[in-house]
């Protein structure tokens, strides 16, 4: 179903792509209103002569895909195409949030043997540890600067310590071409972050590198259950019966860190005797009168998303070194790694836009594969359910009507704070065959009489839980429904690493 929302004083009807009987969650349409002040703002700009005549900004076109819900000022599963100008706060702080998803070699049979084994490694490596990380100041800065190709340049430097042993840089840089941008948007600046850094030559280790992140991030081992498009799984290597691996991470504290730069930008840039938006929410054009900020908001989005990409890199090497560790040698192959928090420059019709996705994948179709290893396909599209539910991995379609997009997940359907109050006996159904890897372990024997801590980690999980999420399967009928992507294969959750 489509749903059509006016602004209440404009003619912009903007599409919102729903599973049939969900209504738009009100307080998240509440939030897709007050962005009605950017016409405002572009209003008072314009008659100061603050953009070039030719330029012409505004917003081309909002679509809200499947998973819309409420999010900080500006509501997730927005994708917003503008003209003249960009919106940091329409991708978040968490910039370069994304997925990553592997397939392995490995059977669910062999998992299930030593599952007890595997979650108790995974719990050492991720939260008490046993990570395994070193990198040379040389290294950090090549990766905030160029990403993924940055570490590949610098790799040598690790002298394959930790974790670096599962590093293979040929593998590597076969990989570039399975990751949106290559993992790498080349920048000149590291701008406020030397201290992270640290020593040039001198291996160290630091507190976030290879983090999941809190929230609905997550790392999840699955099983492939169901195979859609046959022709796609095995050009992908999907098959019936195997693991995968599904990653959602982002920037942590670096984007965070980015996005405090590109929020100053926005509000120094503002000429004197302006109003400042009501809404706090503001743009920044890319007329040559504010160049030096326009270029500063790239080069900080540009250091967060790299980190993010090589966030969620070691996040494989990590849940590699569990399975290695427990089953022997494990063959991990890298399907697609695509943001949802970020802002892409694309050509349409022969004019420049700006598409901002806050919580959206990319789904391009041949035409915006071309020249990859998916033009046959379309690009690969992973839409997560909630912890405990199933998984999808699709095919985008390059629907222009949907501006290229899809869903990151099935979207919420009721607050943290609702879920955390959810019904008992559905949440310990839940827990009860639903394996969970946290850094709190509720079975240990010294927590049994902690009732603040166990009643700490029992609200986060019910935060997640599969009854707060919209219904995922319905969430992929839209897609199907509406041209965005197809389904490839489906997989369900053999256990789950959250923070």
């Amino acid at each position: 179903m489509i749903h059509n929302i006016k602004y209440k004083d404009r003619d912009i009807v903007i599409s919102c792509y729903l599973p049939d009987g969900v209504l738009p969650d009100k307080n998240a349409v509440e939030e897709l209103h007050q962005m009605a002040g950017l016409e405002e703002t572009l209003k008072s700009l314009e008659a100061v002569q603050f953009f070039e005549k030719e330029a012409m900004p505004g917003i081309e076109k909002i679509i809200l895909t499947p998973d819309f819900h409420k999010g900080s000022g500006i509501p997730i599963g927005m994708v917003m195409m503008t003209k003249g100008f960009v919106v940091p706060q329409a991708m978040g702080n968490d910039i370069n949030c994304g997925m990553r998803f592997y397939t392995t070699g490995l059977t669910e049979g062999q998992v299930y043997e030593k599952l007890p084994e595997l979650i108790k490694k995974a719990r050492y490596i991720f939260f008490e540890g046993g990570r395994q990380i070193p990198m040379t100041g040389r290294q950090r800065q090549a990766m905030f600067l160029h990403g993924l190709l940055g570490i590949l340049e610098t790799s040598n430097d690790s002298n394959k310590s930790g974790l670096w042993k599962y590093y293979q840089p040929s593998v590597q840089e076969k990989w570039l071409g399975r990751t949106v941008f290559h993992g790498s948007i080349n920048t000149d600046l590291a701008e406020g972050l030397e201290d992270f850094t640290g020593s040039y030559g001198k291996l160290t280790y630091d507190g976030q590198i290879g983090t999941v992140g809190g929230g609905n991030h997550f790392l999840e081992v699955q099983k492939v259950t169901k195979i859609y498009d046959g022709r796609a799984a095995n050009a992908w290597n999907i098959k019936k019966g195997t693991i995968t691996v599904m990653i959602h991470a982002g920037s942590l504290a670096a984007g965070h860190h980015s996005g405090l730069i590109n929020r100053m930008l926005c509000q120094d840039i503002y000429p004197a005797g302006i109003k400042h938006p009501e809404n706090k929410i503001y743009l920044i054009p890319e007329d040559f009168i504010v160049h030096n900020a326009w270029n500063r908001f790239w080069q900080a989005s540009a250091n967060a998303a790299n980190f993010a990409f090589a966030n969620r890199l070691f996040l494989g090497l990590m849940i590699q070194d569990v399975f290695t560790s427990v089953l022997g040698s494990c063959n991990m192959d890298l399907v697609y790694d695509a943001p949802h928090n970020y802002i892409w420059k694309k050509q349409s019709g022969g004019e420049n836009y700006y598409i901002h996705r806050k919580g959206a994948c990319p789904a391009g179709g041949y035409e915006e594969m071309e020249g990859t290893e998916f033009a046959s396909y379309g690009e690969p599209v992973m839409i997560p359910g909630s912890m405990g539910s199933p998984s999808y991995i699709l095919r985008g379609l390059g629907s222009k009507e949907t501006l290229w997009s899809a869903s990151h997940g099935a979207g919420r359907a009721k607050s943290r704070g609702e879920a955390i109050k959810g019904n008992d006996e559905e949440f310990y159904k839940f827990i009860e065959k639903f394996h969970i890897v946290t850094p709190i372990d509720p079975s240990r024997a010294d927590l049994k009489g902690r009732a603040d801590i166990l009643k700490k980690w029992e609200e986060q999980v019910r935060a997640e839980a599969p009854y707060a999420y919209k219904d995922i399967d319905k969430v992929i009928d839209v897609h199907t429904g509406h041209n965005m992507a197809l389904p490839v294969a489906r997989m369900e959750p053999v256990f789950t690493i959250k923070a």
